[in-house]
């Protein structure tokens, strides 16, 4: 089975490209054009995979409320594009979403499973949900894998995360105010890899949630990090609101992953222990 990676570079494409191991056709930028469907084919007739993941997207979640049309391009029509030449010539697309697609249930308070509404608060949010209803009306052997709060070790120089922006800061600074109710779950690109990785030999193909297990908020994420990495910063906690960003975030969008674990039989560590995982490894 060849399985092509776009995105090779970044954080879970590195992690794809180990995990997945002689199998894997290693794409970047250099080598694919996810919004040029010549480009699109020319890499899949040239290659033959038989199944595409696509790790590329456009996740500058404050920048896309100004360039919505950046954020559609890549978020949402380059799957498409790539979906529909996948269902062409009878390949398995596995496309990456997030948990921004939802958010604008100001109530919630329980993880979302894969049938409940969507509604994202953000031009990011609605490129993304955007992409998984092209995605996943037009390529029969689809995937569409919703995440969140990403961290790894990427290839690429420059791709940071927010564990690696939490240690540069405490370089310098004992003190760091972080927003506290936005509740969420990060996740290590190699827990999500290897749930991938054991998804697309199923062929029980839909929309599936995958986080590391249980939840917290970015200020909880950022005193763990500090705790296991020895690192005395005080976290004094804020609101989104006092935060200011330009894009609104979900307050809640812990997702439920029991659909995808009961299928593959993989218990995704809780997200703590991926943490410590990685720091200990990275």
């Amino acid at each position: 089975m060849s399985i092509a990676i776009i995105g090779a570079h970044g954080q879970l494409g590195t992690d794809l490209m180990r995990v997945v191991g002689q199998d894997a056709l290693g794409l970047t930028h250099a080598d694919i054009e996810i919004t040029d469907p010549a480009s699109i084919a020319t890499v899949l007739e040239t290659n033959s995979p038989s199944v595409v993941i696509n790790t590329a997207a456009y996740n500058l979640v404050d920048k896309a409320e100004q360039e919505p049309e950046a954020a559609f391009a890549v978020n949402a029509f380059g799957p498409l594009k790539l979906a529909r030449a996948c269902a062409d010539r009878g390949i398995t697309f596995v496309h990456v979403s997030t948990d921004y697609v939802f958010g604008r249930n100001t109530n919630r308070d329980t993880p979302y499973t894969e049938q409940d509404c969507p509604g994202p608060v953000s031009v990011y949010g609605t490129s993304k949900l955007t992409g998984e209803h092209l995605v996943l009306s037009t390529c029969p052997k689809a995937y569409v894998i919703r995440t969140c709060g990403l961290y790894g070790n990427p290839l690429s120089p420059g791709k940071g995360n927010f564990v690696r922006t939490m240690l540069r800061l405490a370089q310098d600074r004992n003190e760091l105010t972080i927003v506290d109710d936005q509740h969420c779950t990060p996740t290590s690109t190699a827990d999500l890899a290897t749930a991938i990785a054991a998804l697309i030999r199923t062929d029980a193909y839909g929309l599936y949630h995958c986080t590391n297990a249980g939840e917290t908020t970015w200020a909880g994420f950022a005193r763990a990090i500090f705790e296991i990495a020895g690192k005395d910063v005080t976290v004094r906690p804020i609101t989104s609101a006092e935060f200011g960003a330009p894009a609104q975030r979900p307050g809640y969008s812990v997702l439920n992953c029991d659909h995808l674990t009961s299928l593959i039989g993989v218990t995704m560590p809780h997200w703590r222990d991926a943490l410590a995982a990685y720091l200990q490894n990275g």
